[in-house]
């Protein structure tokens, strides 16, 4: 039987709103073949059961695919070396030098400074007056600084690998020379930062890796560099571009921040509520190459091809959760998607929680008048690129 092939994807990325073919595919075709932008065609998985198999299943392989003309939503094949495009045992070796930093005991212990950062930031922002631009003074500052603190980059440096993070999460924003060139740019800056902790050793997140290479010989050159830029990248991009949606959907429906306002203690099932709903990319990747066939419902996915999906998505799902499309800060189980699961789940899950945790509190307490300086419907969202964000976000209080 022919099985029709979706053309993929299926509509610009709107806001926080998921196309609503989704849903009907989730219905019709959980498992559905789509043409990808690039690499041809794959399957696309839309229900919360499917997406839990193949984020675990050993038989799904990111490493496959890494380097390679895979289905995928961008121009440029994954990088290799990193972890996103490890299996293990090969991403347990390098997991296991980066999970001291990311103990939930060490994060705690971090949550006082964070804080601090925040209120401070706060300050400058009320210090200039409103309007202003919450993503430009908080929602972009905060996690930089906190990643770049762990990893012992100069906050001088800041909007520099800010440049390199922005370009590297282009789906069609720039060109892939552009992209080639960030790319480069940044291997040679974190180059020089590596050859800094050798002639100066350190104990940051850096100094211990550049430790690990040396002294131990647990990774390679190109490793060392793919990991310390992973983290970079992925440790302020995703919770920037959080932190603004987070706040967009609080204020675009006032009476949910006003009930943060009401009851702080709400704040952890808040955020978790919001990482179940709001989509942080544009469109499903992660693409993951099937090693042998596999049955997913009623398809046999064949050797060789390649499953994507989004998080968001099966976050979605009915069958998991009780009217997905309605924002609720009560639910009594939440077992969402929106940090990953699996060997691939988050490595800094738990910084992000008290990142985005901390910011919300601290706002809704030092700000309980906050709101949008514009109508909804006039903030311009960003397009061409992997993440969903604003722009800027304008506020008043």
């Amino acid at each position: 039987m022919s099985r029709v092939v979706h053309d993929y994807p299926f509509g610009p990325a709107e806001g926080m709103e998921l196309h609503p073919k989704y849903a009907r595919l989730r219905e019709s075709e959980p498992v559905a073949r789509v043409r990808m932008p690039y690499g041809g065609e794959g399957w696309l998985i839309t229900r919360y059961a499917d997406a839990k198999v193949v984020l675990t299943d050993p038989r799904f392989s990111m490493a496959e695919g890494a380097g390679n003309d895979i289905p995928r939503p961008t121009e440029v094949p994954p990088e290799p070396g990193g972890l996103l495009a490890l299996d293990p045992p090969e991403h347990s070796r390098l997991r296991k030098l980066l999970a001291k930093a990311f103990t939930a005991r060490r994060i705690e212990a971090a949550r006082p400074a964070v804080t601090a950062l925040v209120n401070q930031l706060l300050d400058d922002m009320l210090d200039k007056g409103a309007p202003a631009d919450l993503r430009s003074h908080l929602a972009l500052p905060l996690p930089m600084t906190v990643i770049s603190d762990m990893l012992g980059v100069p906050h001088e440096d800041q909007a520099l690998f800010g440049v390199f993070a922005d370009t590297l999460m282009s789906a069609g924003r720039y060109t892939p020379e552009e992209i080639e060139k960030a790319t480069d740019d940044f291997m040679a800056y974190l180059s020089d930062l590596v050859a800094q902790r050798r002639k100066n050793p350190t104990d940051d997140v850096l100094g211990a890796l550049v430790q690990a290479r040396d002294d131990t010989d647990r990774l390679s050159e190109h490793e060392l560099l793919v990991l310390a830029g992973g983290l970079l990248v992925g440790g302020h991009e995703t919770t920037a571009n959080h932190i603004g949606n987070f706040v967009y959907l609080l204020l675009e429906e006032r009476s949910r921040y006003e009930e943060i306002v009401a009851a702080p203690d709400l704040v952890p099932a808040v955020v978790d509520e919001l990482l179940r709903f709001a989509p942080l990319t544009t469109m499903s990747g992660f693409t993951r190459i099937a090693k042998e066939d596999v049955q997913l419902g009623e398809v046999t996915v064949r050797a060789g091809e390649g499953v994507v999906l989004s998080f968001a998505v099966p976050n979605r799902d009915a069958e998991v959760f009780p009217d997905p499309e309605r924002v609720d800060f009560h639910r009594e189980r939440n077992p969402h998607l929106g940090l990953g699961h699996g060997v691939h789940h988050c490595l800094g899950a738990q910084l992000a929680r008290m990142e985005l945790q901390v910011t919300l509190r601290v706002l809704a307490q030092r700000l309980p008048g906050l709101r949008l300086a514009v109508a909804p419907e006039e903030l311009r969202w960003k397009t061409g690129m992997l993440v969903r964000g604003l722009e800027e976000l304008p506020v008043r209080w």
